[in-house]
Parts: C-alpha cells; structure tokens; sequence
C-alpha cells in the first residue's frame, strides 16, 4: 500500500474540487474525519492511527478558500451533540447554491447547457469522485451525485507556478519581472524562492532576496515576464518557510480592516458575509479583514452599488476611482 509520501501530488484544484462535491453530495453534512479520510487529495496523506494535524491545517485553509470563491460553506452540530467541535458536521446547502428563480433560458440556451452538462458529467463524476462517493456510503453517510450545476469556480494558477515550483525543488535562483501597484514600470527580481502558498484564494512566492538581504512575499499575478532560472544554486532552508509564509500573510490579512456596508440580501451580502473573520458593525456594517489594498478595491468594485466603503480613506478612494473608471469606459 502506498504511504502518505509516495502517493502521487493531487493538485490544490483537483482538492478544492473534490470537498465540494462531497459536501453537495449529502444534506446531513460530514465530519472532518469523514472528509480527511475520503476526499481526494486529503485521504492520500489521512493517518488512520496517527498525527493529522498538518492536514487539518491544510483543510481549514481550503474552507476559506472556497468561502472566498463564494461557495456556501456550513457548519452544523451533530444530532445531540450540541458544543463537541470535535463532531461540528459541513456541508454546501443547495438552496444557497442554486441560480435565482427568475434567471430563466431560452430552448436553444437550454439545448447547449444540456450538452454541456452530458460533456461535465463524466468529468465532475468519474474515477476518484465516484469512489469518494462509494466509500461514504460504506460508512453510513447517505449520499447523492452532485447536481452538474454546482461547479465551483476555481481560480486558475499563474503561468508563473509551475516554473517557479520547479526551481523550488531545486533550489535554484530565479529572475522575473514584477509590477508593483502604482509603478509604471516592472522592476526586474532576482530571488531565491522558499515556499509557494496559497493564501486567501491567491498563488504567492515567498522568496529570498540577496540584494535587499531581506525575505519577500510575491503575487504571483503580478509577475509580468517569464521566470527564468539561473545556474545558482541555494542551500535547503532550515525552517518551514510555508508555516513562516502563511503566518506573515496571516498576519498581514488582520492588520488591515475595512468597514463595508452592503445592500441587505445582495450578492455582496452573500459573499462578503461568508468571509474568514467576518464581524458586524453596531450600525449593521461589515467588518472585514484584506491583505492587498487593490486587490479588494478590485473585488468591492465589482460589486457596484451593493457596496459602499465606510472606511478606511484609502480604500474608499482606490474603489471610487475603479468606479469611475468604469464609468468614463462605457460613456
């Protein structure tokens, strides 16, 4: 049998993927035991007998994740077992899930949606997913397939990740260019790159950087160029530079905290409601953390007037400018 270490590398959206079609595929929910131990992606590296505390990480990290992508994630107690975190249950609620009721297609939208699902069913539910499935069932967890409407949205990875995940493996140094907001110029990096991590739903670098003698957080998406690996070689860190990663960004992500008021039972209530950390305002707002300025200006702004941005300044005028911006767009 194959060790947790020897099994193959199931990519972070194959995982992402995985959990939500196991949990749109029972309305009572599963337990994280259940869910470390079936899903793919989690179970391959899932000790029966053993330390699972690395993987629960991993999972509390994928629930923000797909939170942030605006999928209903819910955490129910078990029957009668009210205030034991150890049995907390999650699931996808369908309701929540579902295109509103007046979205309606033409026949032949409908025509093409229908091919298009016969196409997904194959793929959604095929190979690991069905056996997920077939092993829940085996434990006593009633189950159904997942209707095909309920893709979550992935992001997609960089064109920057795989050649930076291989230099990683490596050790060798790198050169890209990188774009930082309000530059207009990208600068050209040479770094030594330590851990890729996904943080907030986004692919990041944390790397070393000689010339400032200092480590660095890169977004990937702001990488303009090719990375480019050099002959250089770097020794192996002797930390975890991914637990290190994770806790700057982490703690970045609290540092900053903006006041947001939404328009009551809109999409951006929905989802900026089911954010990690998440608080209300006495006056109704919410609290909401952020690690990049224009990245959530981005993400505000595309919610038009559903939201409006009480605080801080800075914030509210990178949105305002976006809207405006939008509008000298279109006339």
């Amino acid at each position: 049998m194959p060790t947790a270490s020897s099994s193959p590398r199931v990519p972070v959206e194959e995982r992402l993927f995985s959990l939500v079609l196991a949990l749109l595929a029972t309305d009572s929910g599963l337990t994280k035991n259940e869910i470390l131990s079936t899903v793919q992606g989690y179970r391959q590296k899932y000790a029966h007998s053993g330390d699972n505390s690395n993987l629960e990480r991993q999972f509390e990290r994928d629930k923000d994740d797909i939170r942030d992508l605006g999928v209903p994630l819910e955490t129910i107690e078990s029957p009668g077992q009210a205030g034991n975190n150890q049995n907390l249950r999650y699931r996808i609620p369908r309701g929540e899930y579902e295109l509103p009721a007046d979205v309606r297609f033409s026949p032949d939208e409908t025509t093409l949606l229908n091919l298009a699902a016969m196409v997904w069913r194959e793929g959604s539910l095929s190979g690991e997913s069905r056996r997920a499935i077939l092993k829940l069932r085996s434990l006593g967890v009633s189950t159904t397939e997942p209707v095909l409407g309920y893709a979550p949205r992935v992001r997609v990875r960089e064109s920057a990740f795989d050649p930076l995940s291989s230099a990683l493996e490596k050790r060798q140094y790198v050169r890209f260019s990188y774009l930082k907001p309000g530059d207009r110029e990208a600068t050209v990096r040479r770094v030594a790159p330590l851990a890729l991590v996904q943080h907030q739903g986004r692919w990041h670098l944390y790397a070393d950087d000689p010339e400032a003698g200092v480590t660095k957080t890169f977004l990937l998406r702001r990488i303009v160029s090719q990375v480019t690996t050099t002959n250089q070689t770097f020794p192996a860190p002797s930390a975890d530079q991914t637990e290190r990663a994770l806790a700057e960004l982490d703690e970045v992500w609290n540092a900053h905290t903006a006041i947001v008021q939404v328009e009551p039972g809109s999409d951006a209530a929905t989802r900026l409601g089911k954010r990690r950390g998440t608080g209300v305002a006495a006056s109704g707002a919410l609290e909401l953390h952020y690690s990049d300025i224009n990245i959530f200006a981005d993400e505000l702004a595309g919610f038009g007037p559903e939201v409006l941005v009480l605080a801080p300044g800075d914030l509210r005028d990178a949105v305002h400018q976006r809207l405006q911006r939008t509008a000298a767009d279109h006339g």
